[in-house]
């Protein structure tokens, strides 16, 4: 039994611990729960046989809870294929208090989620050094951990180019004097009195030792350490039975032929083939090197001292929240801010792929990496170091690469079996060739590839080439580029994204995307501009306050601008969208308000007040009827504003019907494109709002969405059970909202989308982020999803399909071990180049996808 201690977050009262004990205590395995609603933790007893620590955060999470953990980045050197990624997540995932942990060949790192109290990061550095690996650690010297990682890839880059032309020095000369005869070369049997099997084995003892160190090293830790076979395995058993085949055939042991050459050019081949992997790993990952790099290295900050402002320039990591920073004409925005002082125009391509330099003035938002255009702009800091947008985009694009698509289980469930399996079948059909050499030769000998390479037993002994055909069997069949396939296409397809302002937050949500089959956008914010402005005023009813009588006026009429004034003064306190527009409203029309004394939002439904004028209630029919006033009257008012797409509010006094205002949002200039987009990919188009039916249909048919499709009237509690009850007839919905009410809808969706414009809890409860306040970024993030998915079955389908047709080659004896060797460097190199190919992808057109998988 294991005791873990979790820190749980949102809890307020003794009901919710027991809830949580309850569903804890639930799952098989759980011996004990303990949870303490006074110090936010619990204590948990469990078995780890029979149930995993992640379900037991799964369990809390179910519960309405949030069980606290860390989630650590950690670059680990050395994985060399999909097996050494499983021998990592072993290892790590033993450790008693880590939750889940995802290793990524690809991008040579592993995820780790872990409960600090119980596990440190020393511990799990730890595990991956006894699974045979080598963790860049998070302290040190030589700079920052990413400069570190950085520094571990290009150093392993140089040491493979180093040992590929070591063993190019020593195996093309060998080959020349093992084989020159065959291509007409005066090759002498003789040289300076030693035969060519002499210099055979002279010239391919070092590239055995030197080359072949790393893969027999390796080999020793996936068997002995991880009692697993990897591609390390393979390469050694292919390369040491050539030599040692060799060595006894040189020595008169047995008889045949010598494989000298085979066994450098396997070793030279396959080392070329980590070099160019290498190469292409760091070409990869360079977008995120390029973000990281749009970070200023340095801010002037701007101090008081003795009623002067004085200047000094200091690190980026010393700039702290509140510092005021001096941005020049073309330099870049240290951190987030907001501008204190000056105008410019604000290149912010980078975080929005917008061209088109945005203006700014005192109290707007500026975002770290950005560059200021042409005027000087003091900033604020709000935002520094992790905080800040470029780093959250970051450690999104690193948390997406490091969460694999489903697809990926898999490549994961063939890997697991693919080694043993491949060495059996190798002793399967050398033995076979070994006991019948004539049987099969009959059978194989009327293909038109005999003979061409391996010669046939006919040609040498049958134990020779039951020799070549077990080492051929063994090296054709290495799984690298099964195990690149999914995570090196979904590390460029996140790329992709962030180049274009979309995050996902992971390689399953990415996956997730392309099957969404209908699309639920939230209106205010979403579809339109979410700025409303006060358009209208309409008297209706008679009022009970004298102040309302002009001496031009009807006698006991209330005029529009006291209408005015007394919505204004209620909504002051207010600080929702319509609340800000009738203020804003008035201080435009120059009539006075005030600060209401008391104020109650009525969720959905609109706002009480008490004022110097008496009660005012400012919303919907309902809550104006539940106030004890008659919304009669104004129902033709309402009417006629709704049909115009505006949001119309009644306005009561002291239980008496006042008036109608009119607030208008702006649709997004987009917003019928997207919509139209959906409709062309046979996605179906919805729309929520807590808006009135009228208003939201007028919307809904200016963007060119279905009026059936539409949910009016919904209140913010009740967002999530409309996408729920969207969703409970099969359909997989993408949310897509802006603010803290789209939450619950967010995360109750198949794909929460928030815009980047959005709120933080917003974004923090979606999978998919659009860093662009555009609604066409949908389509894009569906392209996006749809085109990796194409480019990772188009790298499984070759790599998959190359050991489907090299392994049956090998296995009858078409293939000589060099040539296999030299295919199986290749076809991983081939899965890296495929996708890199797909960096090139524009998700603005559906139909571009590069290969012919859609």
């Amino acid at each position: 039994m294991e005791r873990v201690r979790i820190e749980i977050g949102g809890m307020t009262c003794a009901n919710c611990s027991a809830t949580i004990d309850d569903a804890v205590e639930a799952l098989a395995g759980v011996e004990s729960a303990e949870i303490n609603f006074a110090t936010d933790e619990g204590t948990v007893e469990y078995d780890p046989e029979e149930v995993s620590l992640a379900a037991i955060f799964e369990a809390i999470e179910k519960a309405g809870y949030h069980p606290q953990a860390e989630t650590v980045s950690i670059g680990v050197t050395d994985m060399t294929c999909a097996n050494c990624v499983q021998a990592v997540e072993d290892s790590v995932g033993s450790l008693s208090g880590v939750v889940s942990v995802d290793a990524n060949f690809a991008t040579d790192e592993a995820s780790v989620r872990f409960v600090p109290e119980t596990v440190s990061l020393e511990e799990i550095y730890g595990a991956i050094e006894d699974a045979g690996y080598t963790p860049v650690r998070d302290e040190g010297e030589g700079g920052t951990e990413r400069e570190r990682r950085e520094s571990a890839r290009a150093a392993e880059t140089r040491k493979q180019r180093r040992l590929t032309l070591f063993g190019a020095a020593l195996s093309i000369p060998l080959s020349v004097l093992m084989m020159g005869e065959l291509v007409g070369l005066p090759v002498p049997e003789t040289l300076l009195g030693f035969g060519r099997g002499w210099w055979g084995l002279l010239l391919a003892t070092p590239v055995q030792v030197v080359l072949g160190r790393e893969f027999y090293v390796n080999s020793y830790k996936a068997v002995v350490r991880n009692r697993s076979a990897n591609m390390d395995v393979l390469i050694a058993l292919g390369s040491t039975t050539a030599f040692l085949y060799s060595v006894a055939v040189l020595l008169g042991a047995i008889p045949g032929g010598l494989y000298f050459e085979s066994a450098a050019l396997i070793l030279t081949f396959i080392t070329l083939g980590n070099y160019l992997e290498a190469r292409s790993k760091g070409r990869a990952s360079e977008a995120i090197r390029q973000l990281l790099e749009l970070e200023a290295d340095t801010a002037t900050v701007v101090e008081e001292a003795d009623g002067e402002r004085v200047e000094r320039d200091v690190p980026l990591e010393d700039v702290q929240v509140g510092d005021l920073l001096k941005v020049r004409p073309g330099e870049k925005i240290p951190t987030d801010g907001e501008v204190r002082d000056g105008e410019s125009a604000v290149d912010e391509s980078m975080i929005t792929g917008e061209s088109v330099p945005v203006e700014k003035a005192p109290g707007d938002e500026v975002v770290g990496g950005t560059v200021n255009e042409n005027g000087l702009l003091f900033v604020e800091a709000t935002k520094v170091g992790a905080d800040t947008a470029l780093q959250q985009i970051v450690r999104m694009v690193r948390d997406a690469q490091s969460r694999q698509p489903e697809i990926q289980n898999l490549a994961d469930r063939i890997s697991a079996y693919f080694v043993p399996a491949v060495i059996l079948n190798a002793l399967l059909w050398a033995g076979l060739w070994f006991a019948f050499p004539s049987t099969l030769s009959g059978v194989v000998e009327s293909l038109p590839l005999w003979g061409l390479v391996a010669g046939g037993p006919s040609v040498v002994s049958t134990f020779e080439f039951a020799v070549v055909v077990f080492a051929s069997a063994v090296l054709i069949a290495c799984p690298c580029a099964l195990g690149l396939a999914t995570p090196a296409a979904t590390m460029v397809g996140t790329t992709i994204g962030a180049r274009h302002g979309i995050l996902f937050k992971g390689g399953d949500v990415l996956e997730r995307v392309r099957d969404v089959d209908t699309v639920v956008f939230d209106k205010t914010g979403t579809l339109t501009r979410g700025e409303m402005s006060l358009t209208d005023a309409r008297v209706v009813a008679p009022a009970t306050d004298g102040a309302a009588v002009e001496p031009d006026d009807e006698p006991g009429q209330a005029t529009e601008e006291f209408l005015i004034e007394v919505a204004a003064s209620a909504e002051s306190g207010s600080e929702h969208p319509i609340a800000q527009a009738i203020v804003e409203g008035a201080d435009e029309r120059d009539v006075p308000h005030e600060d209401p004394a008391v104020v109650q939002n009525v969720p959905g439904k609109g706002i009480r007040a008490r004022t110097s004028h008496g009660t005012v209630v400012v919303g919907s029919p309902t809550l104006v009827e539940e106030e004890g006033a008659d919304p009669a009257p104004a129902e033709d008012v309402l009417a006629e504003f709704e049909s115009e797409g505006k949001t119309a509010v009644l306005v009561a006094l002291d239980e008496q019907l006042l008036g109608v205002l009119a607030v208008a949002d702006t649709v997004k200039e987009t917003a019928k494109e997207a919509v139209a987009s959906l409709h062309d990919r046979g996605v179906r188009v919805m729309m929520l709002t807590g808006d009135n039916e009228r208003t939201a249909r007028a919307v809904a048919a200016e963007v060119g969405i279905d009026p059936e499709n539409v949910r009016a009237e919904v209140l913010p509690d009740e967002k999530a059970d409309a996408v729920e009850e969207i969703q409970s007839g099969g359909d997989r919905a993408m949310m897509v909202g802006d603010g803290v009410n789209d939450a619950p809808a967010l995360a109750a969706a198949f794909v929460g989308t928030a815009l980047g414009s959005g709120t933080d809890v917003a974004i923090e409860a979606a999978d998919v982020t659009l860093m662009r306040d555009d609604p066409t970024d949908v389509v894009r993030a569906m392209n996006v999803s749809e085109g990796t998915l194409a480019k990772i079955k188009q790298n499984l389908f070759w790599a998959l399909g190359y050991n489907t047709a090299m392994i049956p080659l090998a296995s009858l004896g078409l293939l000589q071990p060099v040539l296999a060797a030299a295919a199986m460097a290749f076809s991983s190199v081939s899965v890296l180049s495929n996708s890199l190919l797909f960096s090139q992808y524009d998700p603005e057109d559906r139909y571009r996808l590069l290969g012919f998988f859609r």
